[in-house]
């Protein structure tokens, strides 16, 4: 009875050795990986993630260790925590969904904090990267929030990874007007600040229309004055065109009538 209960008690003593050794472990794992999510280029969304589950994982296994240790079959318990996952997927499926997505973002870098881009069709400066949303601001200071699987699948356009940013603006003038004194006071009109002297300004007939010449004008600028100039030139456009006697026409039709 003795030496029976001798087993019993060194088989506790020995799961609490277990138990502490192996939560002191976990903590000195997880801290080490914290300090390797700091320094590695994965957006910080994705760290608290991370270690959540590294932290279940590394409790579930030392949970199942120290049963072991104590005696408790762990077969049992291993097959209903994979029931248990299961029927948990299912009912989260929309939501780990978002959860993979957000993680595929957060790894393959299409996109950070503070960039302009394009996600399937909506614009804006990205405020937040989550792991079920991401959250645009559109200039208009309207904010979207996406789901991180539709984000996962769609074409994404990246407006901030140059250092540069090229505005492209089209106009009309008359037929009247010489096609080479509407592009001179284009390229009069793309003389701001904020353009860049290289590559120079660039402006060229387009099309020809029923009632217009349509002309192109494409300039480059620093990424963060894009909107600045692009609404300044823009502005300066009208006051050119006003200047130098070109006009702006609108659709229209001219009728000819025989007596």
């Amino acid at each position: 009875m003795n030496i029976q209960k001798l087993l019993i008690d060194s088989h506790i003593l020995s799961a609490v050795v277990e138990l502490v050794i192996g939560i002191l472990v976990i903590r000195l794992v997880v801290t080490t990986l914290r300090r390797l999510l700091e320094k590695s280029r994965l957006e910080k969304a994705a760290h608290s993630l991370i270690v959540s589950i590294a932290n279940v994982i590394l409790y579930v296994l030392l949970g199942l260790m120290v049963a072991s240790r104590l005696g408790v079959d762990v077969t049992g318990v291993v097959a209903l925590a994979s029931v248990l996952t299961l029927a948990v997927s299912l009912s989260l499926q929309n939501m780990l969904t978002n959860v993979f997505g957000g993680f595929t973002v957060l790894t393959n870098h299409p996109f950070h904090s503070g960039d302009y881009v394009d996600i399937g069709g909506q614009s804006g400066t990205v405020e937040e990267i989550s792991m079920t949303y991401t959250k645009l601001a559109t200039p208009d200071k309207k904010i979207i929030f996406i789901p991180n699987s539709v984000v996962a699948a769609a074409q994404i356009v990246n407006y901030s990874t140059a250092e540069t940013r090229r505005v492209e603006l089209t106009v009309s003038a008359a037929y009247g007007i010489p096609t080479q004194k509407v592009i001179d006071t284009l390229l009069e009109a793309a003389k701001v600040e904020k353009a860049l002297p290289d590559p120079a300004p660039f402006a060229a007939v387009s099309a020809y229309g029923d009632s217009a010449i349509t002309y192109v004008l494409r300039f480059w600028v620093k990424n963060p004055d894009y909107w600045d100039a692009y609404f300044q030139v823009n502005q300066r456009i009208g006051q050119c065109f006003e200047e130098n006697n070109v006009e702006m026409t609108y659709p229209h039709l001219v009728v000819h009538m025989d007596k």
